[in-house]
């Protein structure tokens, strides 16, 4: 336990160094986002609809904070309410020693978007995540980003133009089901998803997967 604290406390020392970018981002979100009645109950059911979320981590553990949260929908199947886990980066080029190479950076530090369904599981599933410490929102209360603060993040929200119909056979090409191959049942132009058939341990499992993950073969 000892140890386990001494790593957190050198975490949150570094933390400091992004405390701007930190405070930038949440200006951000809260000078768009509308005024949000606190609730007792902070894991209070959503409106069903998948929406965008901030979540705030430890400097550092961004990117296992990312793939922690996509181990656990896989592991629990949340496909269905949970759809991506981001850290948004952006190609940088870098001199050293007179050599150009071109790295990626993280644009916010501390920060993961999460697309999901806000239900009781769900924010269970982030909160308790290690690594992360809370939801950006008034009193940590999840607030769902809007189009347009998507787009301040640096992150396009316009709907995916895909040529698929329900019957043709595709490849999952990101996400938790990355190179499985299906037939798709069912497209859901609102959530910009679709539904196909997986063998899970034996039986044929319906899941929903974005349209951005999926390619038409």
């Amino acid at each position: 336990m000892a140890e386990e604290n001494k790593e957190f406390e050198e975490v949150n020392s570094v933390e400091e160094v992004s405390e701007d970018t930190a405070a930038t981002v949440e200006e951000a979100v809260e000078a768009v986002a509308e005024p949000v009645q606190k609730s007792a109950n902070i894991k209070q059911q959503g409106d069903n609809e998948p929406h965008w979320y901030v979540v705030h981590t430890y400097s550092g553990y961004e990117e296992k904070v990312r793939k922690d949260i996509l181990k656990t929908i896989e592991n629990r199947r949340l496909q269905d309410q949970m759809f991506e886990v981001m850290v948004p980066v952006q190609d940088v080029t870098e001199v050293r020693k007179g050599v150009k190479k071109t790295v990626s950076k993280k644009i916010f530090p501390g920060y993961v978007l999460v697309h999901m369904i806000k239900n009781d599981v769900t924010w269970y599933v982030v909160r308790n995540t290690r690594g992360v410490t809370g939801f950006v929102g008034p009193g940590s209360e999840p607030v769902p980003l809007t189009d347009k603060e998507m787009i301040r993040l640096g992150v396009r929200t316009a709907d995916i133009d895909i040529d698929v119909e329900v019957g043709d056979t595709i490849k999952v090409i990101a996400g938790a089901w990355e190179g499985t191959t299906g037939k798709i049942k069912t497209i859901n132009k609102a959530k910009q998803s679709i539904t196909m058939d997986i063998d899970i341990f034996g039986r044929s499992t319906d899941v929903e997967i974005s349209l951005g993950e999926i390619q038409k073969l």
